[in-house]
């Protein structure tokens, strides 16, 4: 099969042709539709996250067609679809696992980082961490809900029923929880970086009430507000932002250090809280919520050898939306229609 590897940490993903992956016990292989390209595939790929796989294909927001299955494996039947996301394995008998946070995990594997991902033609996934995928959505249009949604979910629901919310960074996560967030009837500010008039213009069309740049304070205190941007300096912003007992959510896997802020901006009861992956009911609950609302991504489909082009323009900041790709080998289904 065709794959885009990462061979070394902070280099271009490289071309190669791979053996096509057999099931174990309890996997299924499908072949990939799509794959979106998320900003934790740019942190493995850039050499953030530490120790990744050797010779790694990454990506972990798979859909695709079952096509073949382990001796145990008979939750899907051969051609059902399903999506692979970021969880690939836990222990199930760890103190976290046991307790219901199987999130953290202390043995957890994941798909992209230490197990192969969907920068490929094909790949193999536990399927107990498999996801039904909705009818309703086409391929292209479901792979950003895998993990820009259900990170993005996570965090909203740690945030609680805040009603004004703020968001830092308007890419593929803010986007579909924006929709969340009004679905539910609450207020929301977006916060994009100084002068990024495009995504500014996106938010406004997703129904943002107040958008500006990260480096202005909006007209009313938020209640809550979320961090995707990988950025630690928004920390004391968005602290300054929400009021007295409002919380602070980042969302993302890495960031870089927060800076020194003095004690007054936590002291009126303002907590910081981070989440850490995600869990099967995360998945189960988000794709129920994503079909009734109907959530709608906004995605660019590029081609599988791609990749670097896809990874490159979210380094910059060149994206509204989500960019998916599509291997050569799989059926093209970037103009099936999303719900709405």
């Amino acid at each position: 099969m065709k794959a885009m590897i990462l061979t070394k940490p902070g280099t271009r993903l490289e071309s190669a042709d791979l053996p096509q992956p057999v099931p174990g016990p309890t996997e299924v292989v499908i072949r990939v539709s799509a794959c979106g390209v998320c900003r934790t595939d740019l942190h493995v790929v850039d050499g953030e996250l530490p120790s990744p796989k050797p010779r790694l294909v990454p990506g972990h927001e798979i859909v695709g067609r079952v096509v073949a299955a382990g001796s145990e494996a008979t939750r899907f039947k051969t051609g059902d679809r399903v999506g692979v996301p970021w969880l690939a394995w836990t222990c199930g008998t760890c103190e976290f696992c046991r307790r219901g946070q199987e999130n953290l995990c202390e043995s957890a594997r994941f798909t992209g980082y230490q197990l192969d991902g969907g920068y490929a033609e094909y790949a193999r996934a536990d399927e107990r961490f498999c996801v039904p995928i909705p009818e309703a959505y086409g391929d292209v249009e479901a792979a950003p809900l895998l993990c820009a949604g259900l990170i993005g979910y996570r965090a909203l629901s740690l945030a609680g029923e805040a009603p004004r919310i703020g968001l830092y960074g308007f890419g593929a996560s803010a986007h579909i929880v924006i929709q969340v967030a009004r679905h539910r009837g609450q207020e929301v500010a977006v916060f994009t970086r100084p002068g990024d008039l495009d995504a500014q213009a996106f938010a406004r069309r997703l129904g943002a009430a107040w958008v500006g740049g990260s480096d202005e304070t909006p007209p009313a205190p938020l209640d809550a507000a979320i961090i995707f941007a990988p950025v630690g300096a928004l920390v004391p912003a968005a602290l300054q932002a929400v009021r007295k007992g409002g919380a602070v959510i980042c969302a993302g896997i890495h960031m870089s250090d927060i800076p020194r802020f003095p004690y007054a901006l936590l002291w009126p009861e303002r907590t910081i809280r981070a989440i850490a992956n995600l869990t099967r009911q995360d998945a189960e609950a988000f794709m129920a919520v994503a079909a009734e609302i109907p959530i709608r991504t906004e995605t660019l489909a590029m081609p599988l050898d791609q990749a670097n082009e896809a990874l490159a323009r979210l380094r910059d900041g060149r994206l509204t939306g989500a960019a998916v790709l599509v291997p050569d080998a799989a059926p093209d289904e970037s103009d099936s229609p999303a719900p709405g």
